[in-house]
């Protein structure tokens, strides 16, 4: 993903992280500049449907919105 993931984007996000079957989701945010509370809830859920087997690499910013949604410690955030 590049850019924003807001309420306009995250479901697509997901949808897309979605449309093929997959053990293991590795969700690219390196490139991402703004991230909100539609994109928090949707990396959550998908947090949820793949547990141990989803990871995500932040960017600065997403990062930053995770740490402050309380999320900073969760086992599929990887390091920015």
């Amino acid at each position: 993903m590049t850019g924003e993931v807001d309420m306009a984007t995250a479901d697509t996000m997901v949808q897309t992280a979605l449309r093929e079957p997959a053990e293991r989701i590795t969700l690219d945010l390196r490139a991402v500049t703004f991230f909100d509370s539609a994109a928090i809830h949707a990396v959550v859920r998908l947090g949820q449907r793949f547990p141990g087997a989803l990871t995500v690499l932040p960017s600065r910013q997403v990062s930053r919105v995770l740490e402050i949604a309380g999320l900073g410690d969760q086992e599929w955030l990887g390091p920015t």
